[in-house]
């Protein structure tokens, strides 16, 4: 098990306004998988990859318009940092903490 692993409440700074979710990582060597949970419903985890406590994945959305996000995100404790790419729209900043 990986320091990443976990349930971690998560907020995207977005053009749309905070956009909160819950992730759930569960690591497994170089990969991992698990869910995003939010306002927008619920995408699954795909091509997760596991870099030290740094873990990048893809998922696909259909709310407010179908589309794929790349993501990239680095635990330190409970404290989670990264970003989400939303291809033509930019990257948009992401944070989060995990749940006790």
């Amino acid at each position: 098990m990986a320091a990443i692993d976990g349930v971690w409440d998560t907020v995207v700074k977005s053009p749309l306004g905070d956009q909160k979710a819950v992730l759930t990582v569960k690591t497994d060597g170089n990969s991992w998988t698990g869910s995003q949970v939010g306002a927008q419903g619920t995408a699954e985890i795909t091509d997760g990859v596991v870099d030290g406590e740094t873990i990048k994945w893809s998922m696909s959305i259909v709310v407010p318009m179908p589309m794929t996000l790349t993501c990239e995100a680095t635990a330190n404790g409970d404290t989670l940092t990264g970003s989400v790419g939303a291809g033509a729209f930019g990257s948009f900043p992401m944070t989060g903490t995990r749940q006790a």
